[in-house]
């Protein structure tokens, strides 16, 4: 798909802190029309974790046991544009 994020999704996107407003806002501007069906569904997943969490795999602190949500969360983190 390849269609833009709807406004709910970059609702969605706004969380307690700026950091990880940045960070998700960024994405889903970026890199989220390209995504595949799979990328999707995975940031769609990470959107429901609390921030806490979202914060340490972000830091590095932690990492998701899941290959996809590790490599999405590692894509968001060090964007190449």
């Amino acid at each position: 798909m390849t269609d833009g994020p709807s406004g709910n999704l970059l609702w969605r996107c706004r969380r307690g802190t700026r950091e990880l407003d940045v960070l998700l806002e960024r994405y889903v501007s970026r890199d989220y029309p390209g995504a595949s069906a799979a990328e999707r569904r995975a940031f769609l997943q990470i959107l429901e974790w609390p921030d806490p969490v979202l914060i340490d795999c972000f830091l590095g602190h932690v990492q998701p046991a899941e290959p996809d949500l590790a490599a999405l969360i590692d894509r968001i983190r060090t964007p190449t544009r």
